[in-house]
């Protein structure tokens, strides 16, 4: 019997807690996209505040940076959404390419993990990217009190990243 195919081996617990830690971050980012299109009022405001700036303590030093078109804050709001969707399909897919080969070679499920891996990194970029960069620095977000997602974002990113990090390991 192989090493990976013992069911009490580290192999396989490897591979079984691969699958679950995948499966989080993919049921994670499901839900997001789930709640910023059932919701979408709730997280609207949320983006026209955060992208307007109007919270934050007004610098005019950064407040050229401000989005106040609603338009354009609609299209940044659906490129969040469009983002989201993407990584959640992309986690549930490589998700799916674990599991088909759960039971293979070491290298054919180090190879299957190519995917996986990269949906990781890009749900963990949405969060460091898009909300601490993009929305906590260039938008000034760290200033606002009542619409300051960093520490969520942060959140994320750290589970997001230990998640790739998990993944990537080789058994």
């Amino acid at each position: 019997m192989r090493a990976h195919e013992m069911s009490g081996g580290r192999a396989g617990l490897q591979r079984w807690a691969a699958l679950l830690v995948l499966g989080g971050i993919a049921l994670h980012m499901t839900l997001a996209v789930l709640g910023n299109i059932t919701d979408y009022g709730t997280n609207w405001q949320f983006v026209q505040h955060v992208l307007s700036m109007d919270t934050t303590f007004k610098s005019p030093a950064l407040m050229w940076r401000a989005v106040t078109d609603p338009t354009l804050q609609s299209l940044a709001y659906l490129a969040i959404i469009a983002a989201e969707l993407l990584a959640a399909a992309l986690l549930w897919a490589g998700w799916l390419r674990l599991w088909r080969a759960r039971r293979g070679e070491t290298e054919a499920f180090q190879a299957a993990k190519g995917l996986a891996l990269f949906a990781l990194a890009w749900a963990f970029s949405i969060w460091v990217a898009g909300f601490i960069a993009v929305g906590g620095e260039w938008f000034a977000m760290w200033q606002s009190a009542s619409w300051n997602g960093q520490d969520g974002a942060t959140r994320f990113a750290t589970v997001t990243g230990f998640a790739l990090l998990f993944v990537a390991l080789r058994e």
